[in-house]
């Protein structure tokens, strides 16, 4: 007989959604047990070495999945504490008023969301007081914010002010890109060190462990547990198949039965809608909350490319280059008039970094480009489409058929990157696509709405089909929006976190 366990919430993953779900429940003196399938990320010198994070991807998860025409790759996809937030480079962007409506854009349309951006205005404001973020009130004329950001905005280096300049001198608007990271006077952050895309050994970057889990372990709440390398491969419901009552965890080998009266799944798009569907029984055939059959589907990850700009005889020694961000083309850009998307600094491209690319120029002169380059992320929004989906196969691997979208509005976006930054005074620019293993920016696999035919959750995402079963990660989003989706997953979060907090009470 299988070990067995038992509390009152289970929390799924202890990325942003379950990390908020615990900081918000904490209060309830309900017995909380946070379920990571991973450990720990040790703090070490190899947190900021860019030939282990990048050429050994030395904290990618080890695991193979198959895209639409079978063929395997490595996903870009984090197992620890904290999940993916330990290493995304803390863009902390809020969603445009009209990212919330359906929204034509050259590859198709978008799905509305059950509600404005008025009902999640409040929980952006915690969310970025939560992760110190940056930023500059007035200045994006497409942002809706009516507060001032927490934190004063990140000082461009002297090459990017430059650049600023010339950006508006062409009638753009930069702006000074909002980022969850401690920096400025008695902050922890190194100026200099990789930073975007890798772990901060300094603990400076605004992540779920360090700003929403880690205050909790620490201050040694009683009632909240975390458990530590394990993974949960099956939900259980009750014999009738009305509520979910069991998770069943590999928990560091060992097989342990948890036993629960609300289960929060917060595991990232894919392996949520993965889980779910593995949870299939003889009344829920096709998955755990799937009746819609949507389950897995709508998988969108924005559609993204780097552009390294760059004049042959000026070197680039900023330190910190994630400062900048232009949003002039993300509503109406378009030759037709239509979105395209956004336009932000990533943090500085190195030689390393250029070994593997498929350009054989870029091989061949990685040194020179890297030291010369600005390096920019041009993102698109990827619309939703029923066939890019998740599913699973019988031996439970992970199969994920992306279906790309607004491919035609995404090389617009880039040309005109290009065009802007020859005209600032970079006349080459290199373009480095991102492939299928990147999917930093996943969502969409279940999405919330009101109507139960049309989608998995509710307004709060709880699933329209069974009471005491949320999905409180990026899987709810109905849109991708394009802007990073991480200030959005936790916003959400803590709206659904407090009202689940109150039907508790009750």
């Amino acid at each position: 007989m299988d070990e067995t366990a038992k509390c009152d919430v289970v929390i799924i993953g202890s990325g942003l959604g379950g990390s908020a779900a615990a900081h918000v429940l904490k209060d309830t003196g309900l017995d909380i047990l946070i379920l990571e399938r991973g450990d720990f990320l040790k703090q070490g010198p190899e947190n900021w070495d860019v030939a282990e994070v990048v050429l050994k991807r030395r904290y990618d998860a080890d695991e193979t999945w198959f895209d639409g025409d079978g063929m395997a790759f490595r996903p870009r996809v984090y197992y620890n504490v904290g999940g993916s937030t330990k290493v995304y480079g803390g863009s902390a962007l809020r969603f445009r008023e009209q990212d919330f409506a359906a929204r034509d854009h050259e590859g198709g349309a978008t799905v509305p969301w059950p509600f404005l951006y008025s009902e999640l205005e409040p929980f952006y404001d915690k969310a970025e007081s939560i992760l110190g973020v940056h930023g500059l009130l007035g200045e994006d004329p497409t942002e809706p914010r009516r507060k001032a950001f927490p934190l004063p905005p990140l000082l461009h280096e002297e090459v990017i002010e430059v650049l600023a300049g010339r950006l508006r001198a062409q009638g753009l608007h930069p702006i000074h890109l909002p980022v969850a990271i401690d920096q400025g006077p008695g902050g922890r952050c190194q100026k200099g060190s990789p930073c975007d895309g890798f772990p901060c050994k300094v603990r400076a970057k605004g992540d779920a462990e360090n700003n929403l889990l880690r205050p909790i372990l620490l201050k040694k709440t009683p009632n909240v547990r975390l458990w530590t390398n394990s993974r949960v491969d099956r939900l259980e419901t009750d014999p009738g198949g009305t509520r979910v009552v069991g998770a069943r965890v590999l928990k560091e080998g060992r097989p342990v039965l948890v036993n629960a009266a609300v289960f929060i799944v917060a595991a990232g798009a894919v392996n949520s809608a993965t889980l779910l569907l593995k949870s299939a029984n003889a009344h829920h055939p096709d998955g755990l909350a799937n009746s819609s059959g949507l389950v897995g589907r709508n998988f969108m990850s924005h559609n993204s490319t780097v552009v390294m700009a760059l004049s042959p005889l000026k070197a680039n020694p900023t330190v910190f280059q994630k400062t900048l961000a232009i949003h002039d083309f993300y509503h109406t850009g378009s030759s037709s008039g239509k979105p395209l998307g956004a336009i932000q600094l990533r943090g500085k491209v190195k030689e390393e970094m250029l070994r593997n690319k498929p350009s054989s120029i870029v091989r061949l002169f990685g040194k020179q480009i890297a030291r010369r380059s600005i390096d920019l992320w041009v993102m698109t929004e990827d619309l939703p489409h029923p066939e890019s989906r998740v599913t699973v196969d019988r031996d439970g691997r992970i199969h994920l058929a992306r279906r790309m979208s607004n491919g035609k509005a995404h090389a617009e976006l880039i040309q005109k990157t290009r065009q802007m930054m020859r005209r600032a005074g970079f006349p080459l620019c290199f373009v480095d696509p991102r492939g299928v293993s990147a999917i930093q920016h996943q969502c969409g696999t279940a999405r919330f709405g009101t109507d139960p035919r049309t989608s998995v959750l509710d307004p709060w995402c709880k699933a329209h089909d069974l009471p005491n079963l949320y999905v409180i990660d990026s899987s709810f989003f109905p849109s991708s929006a394009a802007v990073n989706p991480s200030l959005t997953i936790l916003a959400q979060a803590l709206r659904a976190s407090e009202h689940l907090k109150e039907q508790l009470k009750a």
